[in-house]
């Protein structure tokens, strides 16, 4: 087990007389390339009490057996279960599907819907059925989305703002790593993240990125305990007037290639002109890209995979409706008898 320890009670402390019980959860799924779905589930099943413990399979099973079975039956009947209200529009098959289907319109629904949802829709599906747990729906940003992962934290004083500006596309570990250097710097540190807007991300990346929308790209960086406040379509230039306006302290960057503005400038000219810029090495070398070159390589790894676990879940839909026919059966004799 690997213990994280970031806010949380440790449960091996006795509890003294009159102290409240720690109430501990335990949340468990595959998680393959966690995004702000997965987020938002761990956010759910941590405020249902003081510690929680995530469970991470080996593979993509889903809750029921063959057979139908139940896997939470036991703590169902022992009234021990609690459900997590599901993030619509985004999951794993979805985000494959984006980095395959190579279009660098993808993210707007305006301008190509049809294309990009057949593909998605039938991307490592059976070809007979297709199964309701596995699917892409469509994604609509909502005030209550941001505002259920925003911290509400507004710096106060003493604190180090620190501005960190990208793409954070399909956020990953490599980012993660390099927001924990950064929030590292500094004893009372409140990081403001700038998220460029995906036509900026196209222009400087190229090729289909950005895989997911700024919206998307939000909510992800916004789950992440070491940002405070996100500036949603933040200019690429890194501006007098921005610094300025968030009495920014510090700017930092990784070790990712800086490209120069449209007009061939240095966005990050400006800081470096005050002395508050900071070239940081996170000491993880995962990148976007990295995780787009395995998708691609291994694609029909990934249809494979989901092939079969979509018949896993036909055989189940399948065994549950056999055990309703003979539970309805086996009334209707009870009831002639």
């Amino acid at each position: 087990m690997i213990r994280n320890g970031h806010g949380t009670t440790d449960p091996s402390k006795k509890l003294g007389p009159g102290t409240k019980r720690t109430v501990r959860v335990w949340c468990d799924g595959c998680y393959d390339m966690v995004h702000y779905g997965h987020s938002n589930q761990l956010r759910q099943a941590r405020a249902m009490g003081d510690y929680l413990v995530v469970g991470v399979h080996t593979d993509d099973d889903i809750t029921l057996t063959v057979d139908g079975r139940d896997t939470y039956e036991e703590v169902k009947k022992a009234g021990r279960y609690r459900e997590c209200k599901r993030t619509q529009g985004v999951s794993t098959t979805d985000l494959v599907g984006r980095m395959l289907l190579m279009t660098k319109a993808h993210h707007s629904s305006r301008e190509l819907p049809s294309e990009y949802r057949e593909y998605t829709d039938s991307f490592g599906k059976c070809p007979r059925s297709h199964s309701p747990w596995t699917g892409v729906s469509q994604f609509l940003q909502t005030s209550q989305k941001i505002i259920q992962f925003a911290s509400g934290k507004e710096p106060e004083p003493g604190d180090t703002i620190i501005y960190v500006a990208g793409a954070f596309d399909l956020f990953h570990i490599g980012h993660v790593s390099f927001l924990e250097k950064v929030y590292q710097l500094a004893e009372r540190p409140y990081i403001i993240a700038g998220l460029h807007f995906d036509q900026e991300v196209n222009h400087y990346k190229g090729k289909n990125y950005p895989i997911m929308n700024v919206h998307e790209r939000t909510l992800s960086v916004l789950a992440c305990r070491y940002v405070a406040e996100v500036v949603i379509g933040a200019p690429y230039a890194v501006t007098a007037d921005l610094l300025d306006h968030f009495k920014v302290d510090l700017v930092c960057h990784g070790k990712t290639e800086v490209m120069p503005d449209k007009d061939g400038s240095d966005p990050y000219e400006e800081p470096k002109r005050r002395g508050i810029f900071h070239q940081i090495d996170s000491g993880n070398d995962l990148t976007t890209d990295l995780i787009v070159q395995r998708i691609i390589k291994n694609r029909l790894e990934y249809e494979a995979r989901n092939q079969k676990k979509e018949a896993r879940e036909l055989a189940a839909l399948e065994a549950i409706k056999k055990q309703e026919t003979i539970t309805e059966g086996a009334g209707v004799q009870v009831e002639r008898s």
